[in-house]
């Protein structure tokens, strides 16, 4: 089922989070030893956080995972017993793994799940220390090459399985904004992955010598189901964006449900936010777990 609405044409305002100037930056020996304890300063307008999932009966806290040339940190929290457990990876927005991402992966663990988001921009830079969008998008995610952003989830993944009680044969992945972004990407990359939800990703925007593609550019390669749950009021992703997404994913023969839940803005799960709306929210939340489940990760 797709809710579609019309909305009127909008620049997007996360148009450069698809890919800015290349610049150099260190990529042996990285490691972040800590992850952020609270929420970012980024994040200016912050309200109560709606949701607070506590650990109770669960394995949960900060971990690192090995990559190819050093160790990432990431949030893991999961069930606590022998699993092995179906392995979710959460990917993050622009403000890092903080507390809301944590929370999201204590929801899915209450759930049976084991779930992960791992610190992918702990290379390129420390999201605590940065209050400015601008800075943050050209700083650090504008430097994060798609290449290695896949490699990073692919090692998440393998510790996931190997060191987490975690099931390979059940691998999920979800995001959130430039994470939804992601999820189209990883969907593309993994056929490992039996399902994704893309939570408001963006679909266009530029493309560089290290994010030489877009999440449309990639419609009809994905290898796994996706469900994309958009807002109908976001500014700066098209319902016609949305739209052409799904129609070339659909005539490509790939498995692709959209959601667009009208008069609603951009974050609309980001509880954390002014954003955040409750009825959607908890219907896309619901959408989720069911997709989840129809296409073997649960």
């Amino acid at each position: 089922m797709t809710n579609t609405v019309s909305s009127p044409a909008a620049k997007p305002a996360l148009e450069g989070l698809d890919g800015l100037a290349r610049e150099p930056f260190s990529r042996r020996g990285f490691v972040m030893t800590g992850l952020i304890t609270g929420f970012t300063l980024a994040t200016t307008v912050v309200h109560g956080q709606a949701i607070k999932t506590d650990s109770a009966g669960l394995e949960a806290g900060d971990v690192m995972i090995p990559t190819s040339d050093g160790q990432m940190p990431a949030y893991r929290a999961m069930p606590a017993g022998a699993g092995p457990f179906p392995i979710v990876l959460v990917i993050e927005e622009i403000f890092g793994v903080h507390e809301y991402l944590k929370d999201t992966c204590r929801r899915l663990a209450k759930l049976g799940y084991c779930a992960i988001a791992p610190e992918i921009y702990a290379r390129q830079g420390d999201l605590t220390k940065m209050t400015d969008i601008q800075q943050i998008v050209s700083q650090v995610i504008s430097k994060k090459p798609d290449a290695e952003l896949l490699s990073d989830l692919d090692a998440t993944a393998k510790w996931a399985a190997t060191s987490s009680k975690g099931d390979a044969a059940k691998l999920g992945v979800t995001g959130f904004c430039r994470g939804g972004r992601a999820v189209w990407l990883y969907a593309a990359h993994n056929p490992s992955v039996k399902a994704s939800v893309a939570w408001y990703g963006p679909l266009g925007g530029s493309r560089t010598d290290i994010q030489p593609k877009t999440a449309a550019d990639v419609a009809a390669d994905i290898k796994a189901p996706v469900l994309g749950l958009y807002g109908g009021a976001d500014t700066g992703i098209p319902v016609t964006d949305v739209e052409k997404q799904r129609d070339t994913a659909k005539a490509a023969g790939k498995t692709v449900e959209i959601v667009i839940y009208p008069d609603t803005p951009h974050a609309f799960h980001a509880d954390y936010r002014p954003s955040y709306r409750k009825q959607p929210a908890e219907d896309g939340w619901a959408r989720m777990l069911a997709w989840f489940k129809t296409y073997g990760v649960a």
